[in-house]
């Protein structure tokens, strides 16, 4: 429960930042300050979020590439930065299995977005995972290749 309530805070995050125009370091002292979470719950949201943050052209970029007749500015709030956080994991974060990535955001889906936004952000996380292999573009959280 840790790492997915870990998720769920940075996806809050990530919306205040977005759609509250709310500064990184407010966004993340209002969420994480505030409530009583570990410190391990504290540390993989805020690494999420910044990680997301500083890889978000490439992110927004590869999620335009694979939301077909979905330009990202019409993507629901909600699920653009369930996608974002996802993508970056993908990206960036290989020591979680793309599998768990790619579930753990569609159960974000389902708890914070409308019906249907599961299957919208798992038929968009496989294209986006098929093309990260097809490229070999996995990174290490430091930014070199794996």
């Amino acid at each position: 429960m840790g790492r997915r309530l870990a998720r769920e805070k940075a996806l809050q995050i990530l919306f205040q930042i977005d759609v509250g125009k709310i500064r990184p370091e407010k966004a993340l002292q209002y969420t994480l300050e505030e409530e009583n979470l570990s410190k391990d719950v504290k540390d993989f949201a805020t690494a999420l979020v910044l990680g997301t943050l500083e890889h978000m052209e490439k992110v927004d970029k590869l999620i335009a590439q694979h939301s077909r007749d979905w330009p990202l500015y019409r993507i629901a709030n909600v699920d653009r930065n369930i996608l974002r956080l996802a993508v970056f994991e993908l990206l960036c974060v290989p020591d979680i299995p793309h599998t768990v990535t790619i579930n753990e955001a569609i159960e974000l889906a389902k708890i914070f977005s409308g019906e249907g936004a599961g299957a919208f952000v798992n038929g968009i996380l496989d294209q986006i995972w098929r093309h990260i292999q097809e490229e070999g573009k996995v990174q290490n959280t430091d930014g070199g290749q794996q």
